[in-house]
């Protein structure tokens, strides 16, 4: 069982890293295929975290931090769209 959603997370942490390697062009997808990545780390925590019997606190800091970075890259994804129009990397110049 352990290792049956060990294989799961794995294979989501994988498709996500694929998608976020492919998908380029939008900021919407990057951003929701690094939400995705850190949603499959967070469940390997949990499985690792059940499995040594450890204290739980580490998951609610790791959430605050995702948290977090989800609210960044919104917001930078808002601004992006008022400033440009769109959320296309190719639409700003990085200078």
């Amino acid at each position: 069982m352990m290792m049956n959603m060990s294989l799961i997370i794995m294979v989501m942490f994988i498709f996500g890293n694929m998608i976020f390697i492919s998908k380029h062009k939008h900021l919407l997808i990057v951003l929701l295929s690094l939400e995705f990545i850190v949603l499959s780390i967070f469940f390997l925590l949990v499985i690792y975290l059940n499995y040594i019997e450890y204290d739980m606190y580490m998951l609610m800091i790791f959430l605050l931090f995702s948290v977090c970075e989800g609210a960044l890259g919104l917001s930078i994804l808002v601004s992006m769209i008022r400033t440009h129009g769109n959320d296309y990397f190719q639409s700003f110049s990085v200078l």
